[in-house]
Formats: C-alpha cells, structure tokens, sequence
C-alpha cells in the first residue's frame, strides 16, 4: 500500500510505502527548541500538540519518497552541529520531517496528515526533559523504559533495513 500525502498547497508530496514502524510524540529539548524557532516562519501547519509535544509518525527511509524531488523542501538545523534537521516546504511552510544525521529512519510531522487522520500516537518520549511542573495526562506510555523500548525499536528496524541508511538530499538553510 502506498499512501501520498502532501503540502498545504499541494506543490510538494511525499509517497510512503505500507505502516509506519511507530509513531511517539517527542518532547525532548531539542524538538521543543526547534519548534519554537520554526514558528517564527509562517508555518501553514502546526508541529506541535497542544502539550507542547511534537507527534510523529515514523517511517523507514527505504519506504519514503519524493515524486517530484526535494528541490521544495529546506533544511533547518539549531546551531551548525546540530545532529538533527527539520525540513520544511519553501512554497507553504508545511513542516514534513525531521531527520537525524546518520539515521535510517523519517520523523514525519503528523501534522502533513491533512485530509486523513494521522495515525494514533503509541507512545511519548523525553518526557525526562520537560520542564519543572509540567504535567502530561496518560493517555500514551511514557517514561524512561517506554524511551529504551523506543530506541530498541529503532534498532531492529535498521537491523531490518541491513543496516543501510539512505540520504535525502536537502538544501540547508541558516541555523534557525
């Protein structure tokens, strides 16, 4: 099964081949950073829950791709080192994915399921980073153990994948 989704003004798609391996809604420090910055551009879409969290539905890269190229979409990053960038549309600002250097998988913002739902969150992970106070129901697993089974699934997945990881070309903006 292949599902296509695409940006707000539908300039921009994104093809994904079968089920997402998991989906998890971040808070770690570095998604709650980069959504604040990110929202300083126009963004046609949100990145975030009301929580503050960032839902995202996660793909092998070997099931993403790109019908008509990347040449739409720009890279943000935090500082120049940053292991993460997240990629937004030029023509719309839709935010489509985060991705990690050296990653074998897609974070895709739930947020590019527009005319379909997204699929459910399973799990939040970070939470160990939110601030002093906050307060999250528990409607999704959390905690440090629902964070390693995570990154275990990551594992077997590129395990599955024979340990390749695929490269997206994007053009990189300034640090955001």
């Amino acid at each position: 099964m292949t599902q296509t989704l695409s940006c707000a003004c539908g300039k921009f798609q994104v093809a994904l081949v079968g089920d997402p391996f998991i989906t998890a809604e971040c808070h770690c420090n570095s998604c709650r950073e980069g959504s604040k910055r990110l929202s300083s551009l126009p963004l046609s879409r949100p990145m975030t829950a009301a929580n503050g969290g960032t839902p995202y539905v996660l793909y092998r890269k070997d099931r993403v791709s790109f019908p008509d190229g990347t040449a739409l979409l720009r890279g943000y990053r935090l500082s120049e080192k940053a292991p993460t960038r997240r990629v937004v549309t030029t023509c719309c600002n839709t935010p489509v994915f985060v991705e990690f250097n050296g990653g074998h998988w897609l974070s895709l913002y739930a947020s590019v399921w527009h005319d379909s739902p997204a699929p459910a969150m399973q799990i939040r992970t970070q939470t160990a980073d939110l601030p002093a106070g906050t307060q999250l129901d528990e409607a999704l697993p959390a905690g440090a153990w629902t964070t390693a089974g995570f990154y275990a699934k990551l594992l077997g997945v590129w395990i599955a994948m024979g340990f390749k990881v695929p490269k997206i070309d994007v053009a990189e903006a300034e640090p955001a």
